[in-house]
């Protein structure tokens, strides 16, 4: 017969703190989404009203749809924003292992200097950085933005993920070399499965700067055929006008994915959150 859980109000007061700062997170997204939805009055009139049969209005979309190419811009950011996660939790997980694993002369002094990069922002780099993708040939290339945000996301990455392969048995994997696997075999076969609550977290914390970033596109990936999906919607935004039905449209259509994704993660997420908190 199976035991029951014992009662903990500790996980059960975090649970609901973050069901309550999810509710707080979402609820501008909701006046995002339904205001996209509304006639230009309507907006500043009722903010936070629904839409009715008076303020229905879908000429946000249909502008979207008819002034720039909004599914390229999609798919860049797409493939920007995945790409560079993918690399982030590679080489970000197999350069926590190593410095959790094995101990070498400088062991610490690495892992300090990767650690620097979440107090020194990448961006006061930028002229630097723009100086060498144009030596490269680089310059409004998907490959530059997914270059930079792979460095920008690895410190966090290294960060969080090696605090987490500490608490990884020695024992569970010096058994797997008794039995002959090799290291590439011990890091995805058994240390991977075990981290994936901190994979999840690392992700989303990477995910939504990365899909919302307008610096880097700007100056990196202005052209048209490079354009995320970020700096698609600042075609609506003008100096002395701004086209808030397609602004809102826009944004509407770039929320979407991130909670999308964010709904995969969010189990693994608060698992990562809260693992060793409670007992």
């Amino acid at each position: 017969m199976e035991k029951s859980r014992p009662f903990n109000a500790n996980m059960l007061l975090m649970h609901g703190a973050l069901v309550v700062y999810m509710i707080i997170a979402l609820f501008p997204v909701f006046v995002i989404v339904i205001n996209s939805f509304k006639k230009r009055k309507s907006i500043f009139r009722e903010p936070l009203a629904l839409p009715d049969a008076d303020s229905f209005s879908l000429i946000g979309y249909e502008t979207v749809i008819k002034q720039g190419d909004f599914p390229l811009y999609f798919q860049n950011s797409m493939i920007v924003t995945v790409t560079s996660l993918f690399f982030i939790l590679l080489f970000g997980a197999m350069a926590a292992y190593a410095l959790s694993e094995y101990r070498f002369p400088g062991n610490k002094w690495m892992g300090l200097y990767l650690a620097l990069g979440i107090m020194i922002p990448i961006r006061i780099g930028t002229v630097a950085i723009l100086e060498l993708m144009v030596s490269t040939g680089l310059v409004n290339t998907l490959t530059a933005l997914i270059l930079v945000y792979t460095a920008q996301g690895l410190p966090l990455a290294v960060f969080i993920l090696s605090e987490f392969m500490h608490q990884i048995s020695a024992d569970l994997k010096n058994a797997a070399r008794v039995d002959g696997l090799s290291e590439y075999k011990i890091f995805f076969r058994i240390v991977l499965p075990l981290v994936r609550p901190a994979l999840a977290t690392v992700a989303v914390f990477n995910m939504i700067p990365i899909w919302n970033d307008l610096w880097f596109p700007l100056i990196l990936a202005p052209g048209e055929e490079t354009k995320t999906l970020t700096l698609g919607s600042q075609i609506f935004i003008g100096q002395y006008v701004t086209n808030w039905n397609a602004v809102l449209a826009a944004l509407s259509l770039a929320i979407l994915p991130a909670l999308f994704l964010y709904a995969i993660f969010s189990r693994q997420l608060i698992r990562g959150l809260t693992s060793g908190a409670v007992k």
